[in-house]
């Protein structure tokens, strides 16, 4: 494409000379053979392109990548990719060894996998010479298109995803109606403060403090409810409601940032998620004790009601991850990728479980085989590898355990608390590195994938000819 523009300049340029016409010095070109004004728009390209798909919740490795890939293939082969938590810095040198940059900064971020999805494509396009000024047409195009599902159905989603938490952690069908109400409390209410612009830090304690003072107030009622309920843990109940609070943080991006080099934006991340969980500790904390100097007794039980059977954990982690992956708005693609890998999740950590492995270390091997499988096989459907990561460990999250250490610490047992924290904290360490680990693994195998392919059309291509 660079040379095609070059010749085209300087047979406009000939036939002008030729027509005896007086013109200006032509602009120089730099590298790749575009003048300064082309460089720049495929800077400026570029840099909205990384912005969005930043915004969109990919790493800054796999943005990188894909900035780098895009600006070859629009002619700089000499582009610099600088990627921080808040800003894109896309820069190249010009005609006078001076450097042209673009710069991008980015406000917006929110969980929308069928975006992503699309903003990789457009990046694949874009690296196999898609035009500066298409790419532009096509981003804007993207980032104003209607989503694939209305907002009632991305709450659904969330609640679906209470749900299917609450079934796995034991809970009989009362409990999981129970779990269901309080998330849809949660997110009728997390969405009016999200409408007023309250910072996400208050919108974490505001859900976590909801969630509790449900389960203090179910602790209240319990001898009240009728007898066909049965048993109604309340633990159980915001232990679910918790994961939905826990599900959107970025614990799987800064662990594959760090690993990546990216420390700046991993640290900014980690940052993010610890500031994050803090709003969590403090809701559950505050509301319990409140609870406690108004004379409730905190004697919770987090025992399972009842014990539920492997088929049926495989079953509501397959729907578990279905509902968060809704709840992102992912296409059916992406959502089908996402059953697998829930399953997939499920069915591995229950198995290590089984096998006399700990907690902590059957999460980390459930998503070593998830990270393994989403970056060696979802690219084969047109679906980035994240979306599958994240929506498959989403039901080995540790929303019990956290309300459990909290609980625990509020209660007086502050040793035993902090232990069970870092515990949970563990968990999600292990799940974060896990995947992590696992496309890392995963790229040899996705290296053979596109020898052969490109080995089968060369012969197919030579059948033609």
């Amino acid at each position: 494409m660079p040379a095609l523009r070059t010749v085209r300049h300087l047979r406009a340029r000939l036939a002008d000379l030729i027509a005896g016409e007086s013109l200006p010095d032509p602009e120089p070109l730099v590298e790749g053979g575009l003048t300064r004004s082309e460089a720049l728009e495929v800077l400026d390209a570029m840099a909205r392109m990384a912005e969005a798909l930043l915004s969109a919740g990919a790493s800054a490795a796999d943005v990188t990548a894909l900035t780098l890939r895009a600006a070859d293939g629009a002619g700089l082969q000499h582009t610099q990719v600088d990627i921080t938590f808040t800003a894109v810095i896309v820069s190249t040198a010009g005609d006078d060894r001076q450097p042209l940059t673009a710069v991008r900064v980015v406000k917006v971020r929110a969980n929308d996998y069928s975006r992503l999805s699309a903003l990789y494509d457009l990046a694949h396009a874009a690296a196999d010479g898609l035009a500066p000024d298409e790419v532009d047409t096509r981003l804007k195009r993207l980032l104003t298109q209607r989503r694939p599902y209305r907002p009632w159905m991305s709450g659904a989603g969330a609640i679906g995803l209470a749900v299917s938490v609450a079934v796995l952690l034991g809970g009989s069908w009362a409990v999981a109606v129970g779990a269901g109400l309080v998330t849809t409390v949660l997110q009728l209410v997390l969405a009016a403060l999200n409408r007023r612009g309250l910072p996400a830090f208050f919108q974490q304690v505001a859900g976590a403090g909801i969630a509790t003072g449900f389960a203090l107030a179910l602790l209240e009622w319990q001898p009240y409810l009728p007898d066909w309920i049965g048993q109604l843990p309340p633990s159980l109940v915001v232990g679910s409601g918790i994961v939905v609070l826990l599900a959107g943080l970025s614990l799987v991006g800064s662990a594959e940032d760090a690993i990546s080099g990216f420390y700046v934006t991993a640290g900014a991340r980690a940052f993010e998620t610890v500031l994050l969980t803090t709003g969590l500790v403090l809701g559950i904390a505050g509301v319990l004790d409140l609870g406690q100097r108004a004379g409730i007794s905190l004697s919770l039980s987090f025992s399972a009601a009842t014990s539920t059977p492997f088929l049926v954990q495989v079953v509501a982690g397959t729907c578990a991850a279905v509902a968060w992956a809704v709840s992102g708005y992912a296409d059916g693609r992406a959502v089908g990728l996402a059953a697998l890998a829930g399953a997939t999740a499920t069915g591995t950590s229950g198995a290590c479980v089984l096998l006399g492995m700990g907690p902590v270390a059957a999460a980390g091997v459930a998503a070593l085989l998830v990270g393994f499988m989403a970056e060696g096989t979802a690219w084969r459907w047109n679906v980035p590898g994240l979306v599958v990561s994240i929506c498959g460990i989403v039901p080995l999250l540790p929303g019990l355990a956290i309300y459990r250490a909290i609980f625990a610490i509020v209660g007086g047992g502050t040793s035993a608390g902090l232990a069970q924290l870092v515990t949970a904290l563990g968990t999600a360490l292990a799940l974060a590195a896990g995947v992590t680990l696992g496309e890392f693994c995963s790229q040899p195998l996705r290296r053979e994938f596109d020898r052969i392919e490109r080995r089968v059309r060369r012969r197919s291509l030579n059948r033609q000819f």
